[in-house]
């Protein structure tokens, strides 16, 4: 049987330093995710963002946590298999920031 590999949270350290690298992410540690506000111009600009968040979310098979309100997405970025933040999250982050 293949040997899986399993995903750890980040520790304090790694956290803070990839909150330096995303500025637009809050760590909402109620919720042990990555946290960000999207506010589009309209309905359809939220909803066009929100498809190719999916589109980059599927190919990395790693999903967020959103809702939609007319033009704003809240997301909510954390990794339940590792208990928290993992390194995907970051790279999930990092691939939303490069879309806004």
């Amino acid at each position: 049987m293949p040997e899986t590999k399993s995903i750890a949270a980040l520790g304090e350290a790694e956290l803070a330093q990839a909150l330096v690298l995303l500025p637009h992410w809050q760590h909402d540690r109620a919720r042990a995710a990555l946290y960000r506000r999207v506010v589009m111009p309209d309905f359809p600009a939220a909803m066009a963002f929100m498809v190719q968040v999916g589109f980059a979310a599927e190919r990395m098979d790693h999903h967020p946590e959103w809702s939609n309100v007319y033009n704003r997405v809240d997301i909510w970025l954390t990794t339940h298999d590792a208990g928290g933040i993992s390194t995907r999250d970051v790279a999930l982050a990092g691939i939303i920031d490069a879309l806004i």
